[in-house]
């Protein structure tokens, strides 16, 4: 199983428009963030999470190949601004997309044009599928477990695959669904900056998450300029946590 991570900043990426910090002004690639998603290839299948506005970009220089399955974390645009670029994806397949209803709902309210009873030509076509945060689901033979968070009092999921977990947008774990993260060798997680924010966790509270979950190594992710340099941040985590990048590679 190979994960890319192909955006791991927040909603206004960075740099962020206008701003002359020292993050967003920084020389380090490793400092430059499109908005988050990651690529999963595992027994053959890509299966893509999330797909921002920065997708067209950050697919460009991957293989053209079918996309198996789109989880889709919530509706917020940084999440689902570049479903139209899946189009191209569709001379493979009908796209598949996999979301909660409230998500599921948002889209067909943005993107009427590729669900109505008739559909002008070359208009992406999709498959959707509604997810049930207590209820597993397959793509193909690949097992999917949907994880229920709270984006401050917004609904969201998180997913499991094996023994690896991807959390963005998070601020609460319900209790129930902590059973469900248990014995993880991977974790990705949310730590949007230092300062404490109303619907995502903080450094501290990322660290304090993955503390009880105990995972064999971390990855953060879905990062603002305002939590700092990546070389910096890097230097004060735990030896099993590392700050994500735009472009790395893992095996999870």
């Amino acid at each position: 199983m190979i994960v890319k991570f192909l955006g791991t900043g927040t909603s206004t990426g960075i740099p962020e428009i206008g701003c002359r910090c020292k993050v967003c002004t920084s020389k380090n690639k490793k400092d430059r963030r499109l908005r988050a998603s990651v690529l999963i290839n595992i027994d053959g299948k890509k299966i893509l999470i999330d797909c921002g506005p920065d997708f067209r970009e950050q697919i460009m220089n991957e293989e053209f190949s079918q996309i198996h399955a789109v989880l889709l974390t919530h509706e917020h645009y940084d999440h689902v601004g570049g479903i139209d670029d899946l189009r191209p994806f569709c001379k493979f397949a009908d796209v598949d997309i996999y979301a909660n209803t409230i998500t599921l709902d948002a889209l067909k309210n943005r993107m009427p044009y590729s669900f109505s009873e008739h559909r002008y030509p070359g208009v992406p076509v999709f498959n959707l599928h509604e997810v049930e945060y207590n209820r597993v689901f397959y793509v193909s033979d690949i097992k999917i477990q949907p994880i229920g968070l709270m984006h401050f009092r917004l609904p969201i999921l998180g997913y499991r695959i094996n023994d690896f977990a991807y959390l963005t947008d998070v601020k609460t774990i319900p209790e129930n669904e902590y059973k469900k993260l248990q014995g993880l060798d991977t974790l990705v997680i949310n730590a949007l900056r230092i300062e404490e924010h109303m619907s995502h966790l903080n450094l501290k509270e990322a660290l304090e998450v993955i503390r009880v979950l105990a995972p064999k190594k971390t990855f953060l992710i879905h990062m603002s300029h305002h939590l700092g340099l990546h070389d910096e941040v890097q230097s004060i985590l735990p030896n099993n946590v590392f700050l994500s990048y735009d472009g790395l590679q893992i095996e999870a």
